[in-house]
């Protein structure tokens, strides 16, 4: 049980965030579906219990997964969060569909404009308050898993929006859940709107379908991420970067093999040298330390394996084979 605590403390804290905020969301949007029966606000609601769910497993998850390798268990448990996140879509899957669903049949039996404007207003205008503290957290934490912590305010937004791709999997996830979520909470306030104040009674069965069509992309783009990471994905990125800076060295000759493996929300690094045959090994071995230091100094980089052979004269890496 104490081994559990020290994991959670290490588990995602932005996801942690979320699902507690996404559940006082979700109550709040739940008496107020129970009592206008609107349809955009029964799609919020079920958009924020999604929410809820998924965060709370990828919070556990991404805690789980920082547990040390064990006998039967060698390679460790990176991977884990990866799996949790294949769990999570799911749950968010069922939740879009019935938002559709609902949404459809709100559309081909439109019910007369409604009351409780006011009402449906102010939780919906609530809930996209407190969604975007969420997301700005979370657009923080994006940062900060690229490595740029000193980026302050609004810029935040702007390096996080650009940089999405390099965050790790569970924040990635809160991230765009709590950016469909905040639009969603707008695009159900207008809707409302329109069907309260036009003859477009309908606006708020096709929010609904909007919010549930966002809800698949979130879908989609996870588990796309996460099958990727649970098969084994190289980071081609980082591959470039260290096949640049070991070049830095001229005693190295050639690249005869790097690999870079995501293994959650770790990257494991496999790197095979070729030196000049003539070289002593007390000068291999230090360079070949200066270079495993230098890796393990790269955000995400949990293990270095490194070997050295001799050069057998035939080019093997190709320093521009990951440009773009």
């Amino acid at each position: 049980m104490r081994e559990l605590f020290v994991l959670l403390k290490k588990g995602n804290k932005p996801a942690l965030w979320a699902s507690i905020i996404n559940a006082t969301i979700s109550l709040i949007k739940g008496i107020a579906y129970f009592i206008t029966g609107n349809v955009a606000m029964f799609a919020e609601m079920m958009h924020s219990i999604g929410d809820m769910a998924n965060q709370f497993f990828v919070f556990i998850g991404s805690a789980l997964s920082k547990k040390a390798p064990t006998d039967k268990f060698p390679n460790g448990f990176a991977r884990l969060v990866n799996l949790v996140l294949l769990g999570a879509v799911i749950i968010v899957g069922i939740l879009a569909y019935e938002t559709i669903k609902e949404g459809i049949h709100h559309i081909l039996h439109p019910p007369e404009a409604g009351s409780w404007l006011w009402l449906n207003l102010t939780v919906l205008g609530v809930a996209a308050i407190l969604e975007s503290f969420v997301l700005y957290k979370a657009m923080k934490e994006v940062v900060k898993d690229i490595g740029q912590e000193n980026v302050k305010g609004m810029e935040v937004v702007k390096v996080s929006l650009a940089n999405l791709g390099g965050a790790k999997p569970a924040t990635k996830l809160v991230f765009l859940e709590d950016m469909v979520a905040t639009a969603g909470a707008l695009i159900a306030m207008i809707s409302i709107l329109i069907a309260t104040y036009t003859p477009f009674h309908t606006a708020e069965g096709y929010a609904s379908v909007i919010i549930g069509v966002m809800l698949f992309y979130v879908v989609g783009r996870i588990f796309l991420d996460n099958a990727a990471g649970v098969l084994g994905v190289a980071d081609e990125e980082m591959e470039k970067k260290i096949g640049e800076f070991v070049f830095e060295h001229p005693e190295v000759r050639d690249i005869q093999k790097l690999l870079v493996m995501k293994e959650g929300e770790e990257l494991h690094v496999e790197l095979k040298l070729e030196f000049d045959p003539e070289m002593s090994i007390e000068t291999i071995d230090h360079v070949l330390d200066g270079i495993e230091k230098k890796i393990l100094n790269q955000r995400g980089v949990t293990e270095v394996i490194i070997e050295s052979d001799e050069d057998d004269q035939q080019l093997s890496w190709d320093p521009n084979k990951n440009d773009m």
